[in-house]
């Protein structure tokens, strides 16, 4: 007999950032995130260097190099984060994201959390956490809200 448990929403938008980041090409961690509006997914983005510079996989790791720790000194680093790179995706084809949900693989650092406020997306939905205690403070502010997302029991 076959299983026809459909995945809930959240299961399946958050399935779909984990497709997302197998395309990431940073060597430390790799990140999903996707946009949607009303059930629909507006763009989705990846953690790696901007198009057309030369990924870390074949440069190496900056960060690694310059023994940076986790969470500290974002402007060291070749890559745009997921979050990033679906905000700029939104905007370089014209799609709206006030009013929008963010999926993404982790939480995300004070940089992104800037830019999802500004973008006027209203959620967050992510799986795994990252230290950064700015975001969670900015987020408060602002009136976005953060939902972590346990994995499903199987």
């Amino acid at each position: 007999m076959k299983n026809d448990k459909r995945p809930s929403w959240h299961e399946y938008f958050m399935g779909i950032t984990d497709l997302v980041a197998g395309r990431a090409t940073c060597t430390r961690r790799k990140v999903g995130a996707i946009l949607v509006k009303e059930k629909r997914i507006l763009c989705s983005g990846y953690n790696g260097a901007p198009a057309k510079v030369p990924h870390c996989r074949e440069t190496g790791c900056l960060r690694e190099k310059l023994n940076v720790p986790s969470g500290e000194k974002h402007e060291l680093c070749r890559g745009v984060h997921a979050e990033q790179n679906a905000i700029i995706q939104a905007a370089f084809h014209g799609i709206p994201l006030q009013g929008s949900v963010l999926y993404c693989t982790n939480q995300p650092c004070s940089i992104c959390a800037k830019m999802i406020i500004n973008a006027g997306i209203k959620k967050v939905y992510f799986k795994d956490g990252y230290d950064d205690t700015l975001t969670l403070e900015m987020f408060d502010q602002a009136g976005v809200e953060m939902i972590r997302l346990e994995e499903p029991e199987g």
